[in-house]
């Protein structure tokens, strides 16, 4: 961080870390598959066992996860999942492991447990710890969001008052009237505090926001439609359906600054939303 806060000195911490993850577990999806090969992990968990009992006190999870450029807190589940597996005879529920991950102190092992601990906590991008930062942070911009709303006395319902309505899949704001933002009407904000590129907003696009299309979150150029469920005499959910075309898919960025890279295709919008490019012919 100390290099690219040097290089970027006028962007803040957040936004450079933000970054970093990002490309660091693009890289990462990459390269994984060849750390859990079986061969590999049970060099991996022998280099542990034999390198402990030589300097029983010196971190050497986490030095080994550095010298085969892998993340400490991935590197720490392989060990811990193999360190069960001895123990147990048998592959360990997620459940076990994802708890003993969270809280080391409930691993059998002590010196294990404390090389856990520092992979945790010497991991920027992965991990429990990291899981955690990231749900504060984007409950703490969601707050963020319904403040500047407010602040422009602009109407809309949030996320948790469109589940009590029936709602299954929505996104974090629905304007009940809908703004313009530079030449794009929006109708409904989705909060990521997250560093965007392309790449990402395809996949937000994908996974995400065409749900809320085929859930009923909908919006024309005219005026948003919301389709709530409706429940028939046989007890059977079905929605009401409309043809009208999706003009706009927005994605709240809410981060302090953006570095501009080539990578950047949808640049955030004033200070709420940004606007994702239409597809070419979506088949709506």
């Amino acid at each position: 961080m100390k290099m690219l806060k040097d290089r970027f000195p006028y962007h803040s911490q957040s936004t450079l870390l933000s970054i970093f993850s990002l490309e660091y577990q693009k890289r990462t999806k990459r390269t994984i598959s060849r750390h859990h090969v079986p061969d590999v992990m049970e060099r991996y968990y022998q280099r542990y066992l034999s390198e402990t009992k030589v300097r029983p006190t010196v971190p050497v999870l986490l030095e080994l996860a550095n010298e085969v450029d892998l993340s400490p807190a991935l590197m720490a589940r392989i060990i811990l999942e193999r360190f069960l597996k001895d123990m147990d005879g048998g592959m360990p529920s997620k459940t076990v492991l994802n708890s003993m991950l969270k809280e080391p102190s409930m691993i059998p092992d002590q010196i294990l447990a404390n090389h856990i601990y520092q992979c945790t906590i010497n991991d920027c991008c992965y991990g429990p710890l990291v899981d955690c930062i990231k749900h504060a942070v984007g409950q703490e911009h969601e707050v963020l969001l319904r403040d500047k709303l407010m602040e422009r006395n602009l109407s809309f319902l949030d996320e948790n008052q469109l589940r009590t309505m029936g709602y299954d899949k929505t996104p974090d704001i629905i304007l009940e009237v809908p703004v313009a933002v530079e030449g794009h009407i929006i109708h409904w904000i989705e909060s990521k505090a997250s560093f965007g590129d392309d790449h990402s907003h395809r996949t937000y696009l994908n996974e995400q926001f065409w749900s809320y299309w085929n859930s009923g979150v909908r919006g024309n150029d005219a005026s948003p439609t919301m389709l709530p469920r409706i429940k028939k005499e046989d007890g059977k959910i079905e929605r009401k359906t409309a043809s009208c075309r999706l003009r706009c898919c927005v994605q709240a960025q809410c981060l302090d600054e953006m570095v501009k890279r080539q990578l950047l295709v949808s640049s955030s919008h004033q200070s709420l939303a940004g606007g994702i490019p239409e597809p070419e012919s979506p088949l709506l």
